[in-house]
């Protein structure tokens, strides 16, 4: 079987890409011939890829979007495969993967009613509809179930049509016995001593994901815990908003902000708390990630995977509508109290233990390959 998979942008360190790439691999695995269209691609490409990339040289994003999938779309049509498999809202796919959350309920939550003008809100809007509409043919892969009624609230999509998926956390995120030893080598190079805490935030998107919020929340931390304690930001993203913002609150010497790599599993082992405050998040694989490492999380509850910690007693949820002060408070208390951190960690490593948190990927790829039968 010959698969088309799309998607705008592939780099190694976005959560979306990540899970294009192993639900891929596992589609070739197989023995299925992978083909895929995108307008950059940044890293390896694995044996047995084919790579489209899409000549797409609008200045504006939608605009080249536009001309991305008119250009996918003449391509299929000289060189027809089995079935199209889309990572970002398009028209004409097979199956999308629901990664992000719905933008028309965004749009009317948090946009001035002016933004509906756009030519932007006209494209992602009408891109969104091609998926989501009732005489849509295309079956969604979702792994959120947050996010499934907001799109049947503004689309009316048949509930038949989506089809939910466990997490998909790399086994190789799971702490091992060696773990002391890691963290102890991890701090080592980065300068932190016994008594020192260190704060991480992970995930490329700097704004969604709330990274003012944990620089505001570790400026509010009483003297005596913010002298000992960094904070280190890993994303895809441009840091220089955040740097201004924690030199003006006296806190340039305490934050780092790296660029992604590939040894989250060995950074998460070496903090002592991941502060995850996003403002919207369909997902947040990093709160998984942390959890099987057994670092304590600190998130938002309107991150997808939010219930998952709150279930293992693995951390603390920030409620909705979100307040700064509720924040600074949590993250002054977890970090004056490593008996509750410790429990914490214990916990997310038995629930790690006994539930499912890893088959995503393979259970994309049956249904990929073995779909539901054509709607009527």
């Amino acid at each position: 079987m010959q698969l088309a998979f799309c998607l705008y942008k592939y780099f190694p360190f976005g959560g979306l890409q990540r899970d294009f790439l192993r639900i891929a691999l596992a589609c070739r695995a197989r023995g299925h011939g992978i083909r895929v269209y995108t307008l950059e691609w940044r890293g390896e490409l694995p044996p047995g890829f084919d790579l489209a990339l899409v000549p797409a040289r609008a200045w504006w994003n939608h605009c080249r979007y536009r001309e991305f999938s008119a250009w996918v779309e003449a391509d299929l049509a000289r060189r027809p495969v089995d079935r199209v498999i889309g990572f970002n809202k398009m028209p004409k796919l097979d199956i999308y993967y629901a990664a992000d959350s719905c933008y028309e309920e965004m749009v009317r939550t948090l946009r001035n009613p002016l933004y509906r003008l756009s030519g932007r809100y006209r494209h992602f809007a009408a891109w969104e509809r091609a998926v989501f509409a009732p005489e849509s043919r295309t079956e969604i892969l979702m792994i959120s179930s947050a996010q499934q009624p907001c799109f049947m609230h503004h689309y009316g999509t048949p509930a038949e049509r989506f089809h939910p998926l466990p997490p998909g956390i790399s086994p190789d995120r799971r702490a091992t016995a060696d773990a002391p030893a890691i963290r102890a080598a991890f701090r080592v190079e980065f300068g932190l001593g016994d008594d020192d805490l260190l704060l991480l935030q992970i995930g490329s998107g700097f704004k969604t994901k709330g990274l003012d919020r944990s620089i505001a929340a570790l400026a509010a931390l009483p003297e005596t815990l913010r002298a000992r304690t960094r904070l280190i930001a890993l994303g895809d993203d441009d840091p220089s908003p955040f740097l201004r913002q924690a030199k003006a609150l006296g806190l340039g010497e305490r934050i780092a902000i790296l660029r992604g790599r590939d040894d989250i599993p060995r950074i998460l082992l070496g903090g002592d708390l991941l502060i995850h405050p996003a403002y919207s998040e369909n997902t947040g694989t990093v709160l998984l990630e942390a959890l099987v490492a057994g670092l304590p999380v600190l998130t938002t509850d309107v991150c997808g995977y939010a219930h998952y910690i709150a279930e293992a007693d693995a951390g603390r949820l920030i409620g909705t509508p979100f307040a700064q002060k509720e924040l600074d408070t949590a993250l002054a208390d977890l970090l004056a109290a490593p008996e509750t951190r410790a429990r914490h960690s214990r916990h997310g490593l038995a629930f790690a233990n006994q539930a499912d948190l890893y088959s995503l990927h393979e259970k994309a790829a049956d249904f990929i390959l073995n779909p539901r039968p054509e709607h009527p």
